[in-house]
């Protein structure tokens, strides 16, 4: 058989059988990363048409929550310090 070549031991491969997967294989992979791409660009899209139909952008919710989280650090802080009577 021309086709089959020998390996040590008797070990015998199929060469064609070997490209024929190598190359399904290929296609495959090939096809998956493009189904990959068209699930991201789908999900992408959709997050950005739920955004722009929110009453509060995320821009605007970020900042409240940045203002109240240092408000409530300086509340704790000024407690802390009337607490424990420290000039710092």
């Amino acid at each position: 058989m021309a086709t089959n070549q020998k390996i040590s031991n008797g070990f015998q491969v199929n060469r064609s059988l070997l490209v024929g997967g190598v190359a399904l294989t290929g296609i495959g992979s090939v096809l998956g990363a493009a189904g990959a791409a068209l699930v991201c660009a789908a999900l992408f899209n959709a997050g950005r048409s739920w955004v722009r139909s929110l009453e509060t952008p995320p821009s605007a919710l970020a900042q409240r929550a940045l203002h109240e989280a240092r408000v409530a650090s300086t509340a704790g802080w000024e407690a802390w310090r009337a607490e424990h009577g420290s000039p710092n």
